[in-house]
């Protein structure tokens, strides 16, 4: 490194930078987005297809020596999950979990939190839209501008290319799937 004044050629001009500076060395600058699910995803969705379950949702949070993870499932067929169905897929996570932690990244001391997907649930499938034309939902998307409440008319096409059909008075929305940033069910307590 030196105390000096390095010229760099730009596109646009040259740019001079003082004080210390790498020559020779440009700054690297990554930045990666990635929808990639985590291998501990995988293996939790693995696990709740065996017993017959849907992964509506896994967060991780906690701390490194503590980690939290909390997993929302949804039975298969359409009945409300139930106290004994979240006992039921603790346990059977618990000792996947145990086997395989060190591997996914959580260590020996996590904390397994599993329950319904509540009445907020997110819609992040085709089938999970499918399952609830009809009621009405939050959703963001740049098509409608930001955050929006709408109902749900119905899904055409499968996934990857899925679109969703939302309707918010006369008006009616055709979202690819792909280009919704977040939806939830909307639930409304005087309804």
């Amino acid at each position: 490194m030196m105390g000096v004044a390095a010229p760099l050629a730009h596109p646009r001009g040259s740019i001079t930078l003082t004080g210390l500076v790498n020559v020779g060395e440009f700054p690297h600058i990554f930045l990666f987005v990635s929808n990639v699910k985590s291998e501990l995803e995988v293996l939790v969705a693995a696990q709740l297809d065996a017993l017959q379950y849907d992964l509506v949702d896994l967060r991780r949070g906690g701390s490194r020596s503590r980690p939290i993870v909390e997993i929302r499932v949804d039975r298969r067929d359409g009945e409300k999950v139930t106290v004994e169905d979240c006992a039921r897929v603790s346990r059977s996570l618990e000792g996947m979990i145990d086997a395989d932690a060190a591997r996914v990244g959580l260590g020996e001391h996590y904390e397994l939190q599993v329950s319904s997907p509540g009445a907020d649930r997110p819609l992040k499938t085709a089938r999970d839209w499918r399952r609830f034309v009809g009621r009405r939902a939050a959703v963001k998307s740049t098509a409608l501008a930001g955050r929006r409440e709408v109902e749900i008319l119905g899904v055409e096409g499968d996934e990857p290319g899925a679109v969703v059909i939302v309707g918010d008075g006369d008006e009616q929305y055709r979202l690819p799937l792909g280009e919704i940033a977040e939806a939830r069910l909307v639930f409304h307590w005087n309804r």
